[in-house]
């Protein structure tokens, strides 16, 4: 083993903080599970403390560089390294990721998950494997964590999902994950001989090593399609997203979706490593990647409105949406990327709403299904309103977060493509447009079916999480120029190194 060696170039340890305070709130609630009243103060606490850190590091950030910024790093095993490091994208996921787990532990109160301390500690871990992810500045170390995360959210899927089909979604998803992390571990261990052979056996998987050292031309193809393809099954990208439809019809109604889907982890790993390390095969495949894209954006759009199951619905409006994520993604361009970036994070927000919505539904409900479903809007109005804000929070309306993104991919599309593939994605979101609003008429707004009970009224911790909901769409969507500034500068060298190809792009 190697000997340890700390490096820091901030005066305090924040991103290592930010990491092991959920695995010690993890501990403590392991701890405390005999004293349950304790539980959820405790939970509550933690995932505040993590909210406010996440915001002191978006506060302390210095915006106007694209340099990454409080560096921690020790040498461990081999090649193994832990090296933390944030720029603007990674601080716009790290204060997503912090929200969504208070978010998460404030929907444990609104349907208890017994038993609750086991339930909140699996939550915090899946927490700090996500925020390991996007601080880390080592291929392997991301794939590493990568693969934890999936330990925890598993059990989510196992344990607290009252589907008798629950197996089988569990099966489908371990299926898809496992083989995307065997395409996502070949590619990294390709990447590292590539270094090690350029620099006599040493071993590094640090990204701004291997940016030093480019990957040989007859190997971008290979290396890149292991890793997009690997990160592909996590967005979920056509035809890479078979789990999705069965984890969010027989998993958990909307805890684990919720990490799955909500943190756009995929498009993290391509932003920070796929389009940074491979910019051959990125320029060689673009055009190909991007036409998948267009067909998966209208096929999941489509299945999407022949749906009766509510979750079915919405994880086809995720695969849909998705598409539309990486036709900016690879309209490569400073302003696609921008777009891309701010357009995921309203994509989290906005899914966990309605996974969020719909789970309260099925509390009371006990059916997914639209067909017995109608006129819940007058028994829950504010639930309601929570789902018809997020639907439309997910097609771009105007005052959502995703409109100024939208906008910005759009015009990168039909920069970089011309007006087909342009008109493609915008149909496919009007038809997105459809479907949502389309289930949230038959849901809310349709007539009562025969036999529907009584509703309840919300409670406290329902009206928290619809306000603070609402409260973040609509003050992201008429404020969205702090997250563009947050990651304007941190995109600009990814924005320079695609536009220099422009040349060898016109000719693929």
């Amino acid at each position: 083993m190697q000997e340890i060696h700390w490096s820091m170039t901030g005066d305090f340890p924040l991103l290592a903080t930010l990491q092991l305070l959920p695995l010690a709130t993890m501990v403590l609630l392991l701890a405390l599970h005999r004293r349950s009243r304790a539980l959820f103060p405790v939970a509550l606490i933690a995932a505040l403390l993590q909210l406010l850190l996440a915001v002191e590091l978006y506060q302390r950030l210095d915006h106007a560089t694209s340099a990454f910024q409080f560096a921690e790093r020790v040498a461990l095993l081999g090649p193994l390294v832990y090296h933390a490091a944030v720029d603007g994208v990674s601080v716009l996921f790290v204060l997503l990721t912090t929200l969504l787990t208070l978010l998460v532990v404030i929907y444990g109160q609104v349907r208890p998950f017994p038993p609750q301390g086991l339930f909140l500690a699996v939550v915090f871990a899946v927490q700090a494997a996500l925020l390991s992810s996007v601080v880390t500045v080592d291929l392997l170390w991301f794939v590493l964590v990568t693969a934890l995360q999936l330990l925890p959210v598993s059990y989510l899927l196992h344990r607290w999902s009252t589907s008798a089909a629950k197996d089988e979604a569990l099966a489908r998803f371990l299926q898809f994950m496992g083989s995307g992390l065997l395409l996502l571990f070949a590619g990294t261990l390709m990447l590292g001989w590539q270094y090690a052979d350029a620099h006599g056996g040493r071993w590094s998987f640090e990204l701004q090593e291997l940016l030093r050292q480019p990957v040989a031309s007859g190997w971008q193809s290979v290396i890149f399609f292991l890793l997009f393809y690997g990160l592909a099954v996590r967005i979920p990208l056509f035809p890479l997203h078979g789990w999705l439809p069965k984890v969010a019809e027989h998993g958990s109604v909307a805890v684990a979706p919720v990490f799955l889907i909500g943190l756009k982890s995929g498009i993290y790993g391509m932003v920070r490593f796929v389009l940074p390390l491979l910019p051959e095969g990125v320029l060689q495949w673009h055009g190909y990647v991007v036409a998948f894209a267009v067909a998966g954006v209208f096929y999941a759009a489509l299945l999407a409105l022949t749906q009766v199951n509510l979750r079915r619905l919405l994880a086809f409006a995720v695969i849909s949406h998705s598409g539309i994520l990486i036709i900016g993604l690879f309209s490569l361009s400073h302003a696609a990327f921008q777009g891309t970036m701010l357009l995921s994070v309203n994509f989290g927000l906005a899914a966990a709403g309605l996974l969020f919505m719909t789970g309260m539904v099925f509390r009371r409900t006990r059916t997914p299904l639209l067909g017995q479903l109608g006129g819940l809007f007058e028994a829950i109005p504010l639930i309601g309103i929570t789902f018809f804000l997020a639907g439309l929070s997910i097609v771009g309306m105007p005052g959502t977060p995703g409109f100024d993104a939208a906008h910005l991919l759009l015009e990168a599309a039909m920069h970089r493509y011309g007006a087909l593939v342009t008109i493609a994605a915008a149909l496919g979101n009007v038809v997105a447009a459809g479907f949502l609003l389309w289930a949230f008429q038959r849901a809310f707004l349709g007539p009562r079916p025969e036999g529907l009970r009584e509703l309840e009224p919300v409670n406290r911790a329902e009206i928290l999480l619809s306000l603070i909901v609402l409260g973040c769409l609509l003050s992201a969507g008429f404020h969205s120029e702090p997250w563009l500034e947050l990651v304007d500068h941190s995109l600009r060298p990814l924005g320079e190194l695609y536009a220099q190809g422009s040349d060898s792009l016109e000719g693929l």
